[in-house]
C-alpha cells in the first residue's frame, strides 16, 4: 500500500509539473516583472521575488484543491474567469507597451519612490495575479486538481501531495527567475533590454486577447448548444 501511494505521488508530481510549468513559464514572465518594478532596488526585488513565489504557490494550490468548489458555490464558470482575467492581462500589457523607458535621472526618482511598502502592496496584484499566474494558470490548476482527485481518500491525498510538491518546485524556479532576472538580461544592454521588454509586453497582450477569445468562444458555443 505504501509503495502504491508513493508511486501515485511521484506520478502526480510529474503530471502536475509538466502541466503547469509551461503555462506559468517563469522565464517568460521575468522580463514583465522587471518592467513593472522599474526603479526598485535589488533588495526590494529580491524580497518581492520571495513574496511572489509564496503567493503563487498558495494561489495555485488553493485553486488545485478547492478551486472547482469555489466557482461552483458562486455560480462562476471557467469561461467567465478567462474573460475577466484576460482583460486584466491585456490591460497590464498595454500599460507596459506605453511606458516610456526611464532615463538615469528618472531611475533615481523611481528608486526613491518605489518603497518596500509599495512593493508589498503590489506583491499580489498585479505581480502575482495576473502576471505570474493568470486565469489560464488557475484554470489549469483547477483541471489538474480534478484529475488528481480520487474516491479513495489515501490515494487522493497522495496525489494531491505530489501536486503540491510540483507547485513548490515551480515556486523555486519562479523565485530564481525573478531574483536574477536583471542579471540574466544584462548581456543584452540597455537597448536590448528595452526591445526585449517591449516584445514580452506585446506577447503578453496577445496572450490576454487569446484568453479573452477562448472564454468568449466557450460562452458562444454554450449559447449555440442551448439554442
Amino acid at each position: 500500500m505504501t509503495l502504491e501511494l508513493l508511486g501515485a505521488a511521484g506520478k502526480s508530481f510529474l503530471f502536475a509539473f509538466a502541466a503547469l510549468l509551461p503555462i506559468l513559464n517563469p522565464a517568460a514572465t521575468a522580463p514583465i516583472f522587471l518592467g513593472l518594478t522599474e526603479g526598485a532596488s535589488a533588495a526590494t526585488r529580491a524580497a518581492l521575488a520571495r513574496r511572489i513565489a509564496r503567493n503563487m504557490v498558495a494561489l495555485m494550490l488553493g485553486s488545485m484543491v478547492v478551486g472547482s468548489y469555489v466557482l461552483e458555490f458562486f455560480g462562476i464558470s471557467l469561461p467567465i474567469v478567462r474573460v475577466g482575467g484576460g482583460l486584466i492581462v491585456a490591460s497590464m500589457a498595454w500599460r507596459l507597451l506605453n511606458t516610456s523607458h526611464a532615463s538615469d535621472d528618472s531611475r533615481t526618482e523611481l528608486a526613491d519612490a518605489f518603497t518596500p511598502d509599495m512593493a508589498r502592496r503590489q506583491a499580489f496584484y498585479p505581480l502575482t495575479f495576473p502576471v505570474s499566474c493568470g486565469p489560464g494558470s488557475i484554470a489549469a490548476a483547477i483541471t489538474v486538481g480534478v484529475s488528481l482527485a480520487d474516491e479513495r481518500l489515501a490515494l487522493s491525498l497522495a496525489r494531491m501531495g505530489g501536486g503540491a510538491l510540483a507547485l513548490l518546485a515551480i515556486g523555486v524556479l519562479l523565485y530564481l527567475a525573478f531574483r536574477y532576472a536583471q542579471r540574466l538580461l544584462r548581456p543584452l544592454g540597455d537597448a536590448g533590454s528595452v526591445i526585449f521588454l517591449r516584445l514580452s509586453a506585446f506577447i503578453l497582450l496577445c496572450l490576454g486577447v487569446q484568453i479573452v477569445w477562448e472564454g468568449v468562444r466557450e460562452l458562444l458555443l454554450g449559447v449555440l448548444a442551448a439554442a
